[in-house]
């Protein structure tokens, strides 16, 4: 039998072959993803070398392909144009068959040139990286049998179809169909898991969809995104720049964002929306109870993502509390806001100060109170008052 020129234990192979993987998967999240395709982080020459090397070695994937695609995802996510949307390909082919659908996105002649600006194109990359990308899979096949001999075979395939399942299926297909959401982005994004640990941070999906520019993809306080660790741990030696950790964690200074408008949103469920329903439960009989407790997040949602039943649950709910029902009105008309022509931001401070205004004499104390910390935001009562005032 073939043997290399280490001898482990059955335990020391797996843990081996859980290394090896994680290091690539780190490679991923931290260099492709979070640095190249978002340009929230800006690596040192040193490990943004040594992660793209990695990556050839390991998965043969070409920076800026992969980059074109992602960034190709996030213009068109979960619509027709979507490169790996199950609400498209339907779950079962992106989750076992994403990297061909990776593949088959890179036959669009204009892919590159539109979505994959930016990605490295020194010599390495053109004279060995791109144009020998099998290559480097088949060198780590001749360094795992070396290194283990013919059990380096079963390692090798396991670094193989690691990023393609993990990444391509999983994080792609269940990332955008099973798990909860923080935030009512446009798309279908969840979060798998609170513990991003398995694929480096990108469990936390949905939240990523909430702030695509952020390094830092956990929000809240049960959640782990080992990416991040690492991240903090390299600016900590200064072998990156954090250029973006935008998961705001307080009422937003600004209205001109996509993650303002959705950290907002955030805020007002939870401040104002399940608080009501949680003192509509405890008055209610236990029909009511039951009623409120599965309208809970339906509640939340925007109402055109809501099927048919959903839509009659929510209403028979809105129909048992006149206070319920003026909370999720104002919820609809904070929504609104963002809808309205001319979205300047002058425009946005404007109504937003109205609906504050208006939120304020609602008789609901802590519609009230959420109002009245939102106007305290001196940006958009400062705005507000200006562009009446011409």
């Amino acid at each position: 039998m073939l043997t290399g020129f280490f001898d482990l234990p059955w335990w020391g192979y797996i843990a081996v072959v859980l290394l090896l993987t994680h290091l690539t998967i780190v490679s991923v999240t931290v260099f492709l993803h979070r640095s190249q395709a978002h340009r929230s982080v800006s690596l040192h020459p040193v490990p943004s070398h040594l992660m793209r090397f990695w990556l050839w070695l390991t998965t043969g994937m070409v920076t800026r392909e992969w980059v074109a695609i992602h960034r190709k995802h996030h213009a068109h996510c979960d619509a027709d144009e979507d490169p790996h949307s199950p609400q498209v390909e339907g779950i079962s082919n992106v989750l076992w068959r994403g990297a061909e659908l990776y593949r088959g996105a890179l036959d669009d002649p204009e892919l590159l040139a539109r979505y994959g600006k930016g990605t490295p194109d020194d010599w390495v990359e053109r004279k060995l990286y791109s144009r020998f990308p099998y290559l480097g899979i088949s060198l780590m096949l001749v360094i795992d049998v070396l290194c283990f001999g013919a059990i380096g075979l079963t390692l090798w395939a396991v670094q193989m179809v690691w990023i393609p399942f993990w990444a391509a299926g999983v994080i792609n297909g269940v990332g955008h169909f099973l798990g909860y959401r923080n935030f009512e982005t446009g798309d279908a994004s969840r979060n798998i898991s609170p513990l991003g640990l398995l694929i480096g941070g990108e469990e936390l999906h949905n939240n990523h969809h909430a702030a695509p520019s952020s390094a830092r993809l956990s929000c809240r306080w049960f959640e782990f995104d080992i990416g991040w660790f690492y991240i903090r741990c390299l600016s900590a030696l200064r072998l990156a720049e954090v250029r973006s950790a935008g998961m705001i964690r307080q009422l937003p200074l600004a209205p001109d964002g996509a993650l303002n408008r959705l950290q907002l949103l955030r805020l007002y469920a939870r401040q104002v929306v399940l608080p009501i329903l949680k003192q509509e439960r405890r008055a209610g009989s236990r029909a009511t109870r039951e009623l409120l407790r599965r309208s809970r997040w339906l509640l939340l949602r925007e109402k055109h993502r809501l099927n048919a039943a959903q839509r009659s649950r929510v209403d028979s709910s809105l129909s048992l509390s006149t206070r319920l029902a003026t909370v999720y009105e104002y919820q609809h008309r904070l929504r609104e806001v963002w809808t309205l022509p001319g979205r300047s931001s002058e425009r946005l401070s404007r109504a937003l100060h109205d609906w504050c205004l208006d939120a304020k004499s609602s008789g609901i104390a802590v519609l009230e109170e959420f109002a009245e910390r939102l106007m305290s935001v001196s940006q958009v009562s400062r705005a507000a008052v200006s562009s009446r005032s011409l």
